[in-house]
């Protein structure tokens, strides 16, 4: 009589770095599919340029300011946790000329979506059954990968956690959801970067364009008889060589009434400036909003940020990457694009080809 095996199969283990809208997408779909999934991201939590920063006088979205849903797949996800996401009432975006006057009104006839309270809080949502696993590593940057020649989870991940070199063994599959530059350097110092090659080619082909960032407070709009300051529309594209959006946060549903801005700045400008110290940056910018604006008051808080990789100009041209006899992939919004939405279906993308693999 044969006894029955009490040993329960290994689920598939994969590692996923980065944990902005590409990573948790490919993680949580993973799970969902009853992977075993560790996510690895050199920051404090989760989202990327899904991005929220919190000051005295409220939270400002400094990375992505909104997004659209267009593909079916993404509607679904949006609409399927209206707790998190909410209508903003900005369809109708300006365009200023270099005064600041408008020129324009873009009726837009997408719903523009914003998560509630901040940009980041969808990618949090969506998380929530990674973080009761305790199955993020955050502050973890990944540093290396290597290929090994066991014949089951063969993958090590090599990492850094302030300042200590470490290794994490016992991956099925590693995905890289980062920018293409860091994917690409993390692909160049792997052990086995020479059968990467094509991957590093096509990644270097990648384009990705810096902005700055500024925030913006003026909780002296809160005065008695006084609603708000400057102009009367809540966003706007700008032809100001320094300029290329400004947003009033305050006017996104399930944000502090306080008055406070989010200005970009152009990816041409954010180039030029690309090394500048914040304050330099902050005094050229706030010089700038207040020529757009027209709001000549002194605020009582201002920040900044500076991305990197902010805006896709040359993207991969494909959904993702996937080696299936290695189990390696990569996956981001500049794959197809900038767009929310080009990272959720390029993390989509990849996840499912790891589930047919």
């Amino acid at each position: 009589m044969n006894t029955p095996s009490t040993t329960q199969p290994q689920h598939p283990h994969v590692a996923v770095v980065g944990a902005g809208m590409a990573g948790i997408t490919c993680a949580c779909t993973l799970f969902q599919a009853g992977f075993q999934v560790t996510v690895f991201d050199k920051s404090r939590g989760l989202g990327g340029r899904m991005a929220t920063r919190d000051s005295p006088f409220g939270s400002f979205d400094h990375g992505a300011q909104y997004f659209t849903a267009r593909h079916p797949a993404f509607i679904q996800a949006v609409t399927a946790r209206p707790d998190l996401c909410k209508r903003w009432s900005a369809n109708t975006l300006c365009l200023l000329d270099e005064q600041g006057r408008v020129t324009a009104a873009d009726h837009h006839p997408e719903a523009h979506w914003v998560p509630v309270p901040g940009m980041k809080s969808l990618v949090r949502g969506w998380a929530a059954p990674l973080m009761a696993t305790g199955s993020l590593a955050l502050q973890t940057r990944v540093t290396g990968l290597e290929f090994t020649s066991a014949p089951s989870k063969p993958w090590h991940v090599h990492t850094e956690t302030d300042g200590n070199p470490g290794l994490v063994t016992g991956f099925d599959a590693v995905v890289l959801a980062m920018p293409a530059a860091q994917s690409r350097q993390v692909l160049s110092d792997s052990a086995q970067s020479a059968d990467w090659a094509d991957w590093v080619s096509q990644l270097g082909q990648v384009t990705v364009a810096p902005c700055w960032t500024l925030m913006l407070a003026f909780p002296q709009a809160m005065q008695p008889g006084l609603s708000a300051l400057g102009p009367q529309w809540n966003a706007a594209c700008s032809t100001h060589h320094r300029i290329a959006w400004l947003a009033r946060e305050s006017s996104k549903p399930g944000r502090d009434v306080i008055e406070r801005w989010t200005v970009q700045a152009s990816s041409d400008w954010s180039a030029q400036h690309l090394h500048d110290d914040d304050a330099r940056v902050q005094a050229k910018l706030c010089q700038a909003f207040a020529e757009v604006t027209g709001i000549r008051a002194s605020p009582a808080h201002v920040d900044s940020q500076r991305w990197l990789y902010a805006k896709t100009t040359q993207p991969l041209g494909q959904s993702h990457l996937w080696n299936a006899s290695r189990g390696l992939g990569v996956c981001g919004d500049w794959c197809l694009g900038h767009r929310v939405e080009d990272a959720y279906l390029s993390g989509l993308a990849l996840a499912l080809a790891v589930v047919r693999a």
